[in-house]
């Protein structure tokens, strides 16, 4: 399974449009990109290994492996990339400002419906991130 991340990326945060087999999931707020600096940028685009992760805090949620000189990168709930993330990606249900949203744990809920099967199966699960390219 192979979801794509579709970033746009801002001075105040990172825009995130998180799609499976062309269809959109929900969206992704983050970050701005400072160059990978630990807890205050968002990660590198590439390919990142998806695996379920549990904590008392977040309970169930995932996380990022192997991300290139930054570790514990997680997929979690957040509504404020500045005030919640340290260099996490937060889904949201709808985009309020840059690295603003609202509905983050109802967004998470669905990627976690929608990936189910395939952790069942022991399938990959991939997250692609990448550059927003405009269709003209």
């Amino acid at each position: 399974m192979v979801l794509v991340l579709n970033r746009t990326y801002f001075p105040e945060g990172t825009q995130g449009v998180l799609e499976w087999n062309g269809t959109i999931v929900c969206y992704t707020i983050e970050l701005p990109w400072l160059v990978n600096q630990r807890r205050i940028s968002c990660i590198p685009e590439g390919e990142y290994i998806l695996q379920k992760r549990f904590s008392p805090k977040l309970k169930w949620h995932f996380q990022l492996m192997d991300v290139p000189g930054r570790d514990l990168i997680l997929i979690h709930p957040a509504n404020d990339a500045k005030l919640e993330l340290l260099g996490c990606i937060a889904p949201v249900l709808v985009h309020t400002g840059i690295g603003k949203g609202s509905a983050s744990r109802k967004a998470l809920e669905k990627l976690k419906a929608l990936t189910k099967k395939a952790f069942e199966q022991n399938e990959e699960v991939i997250l692609k991130i990448q550059l927003k390219t405009e269709v003209l």
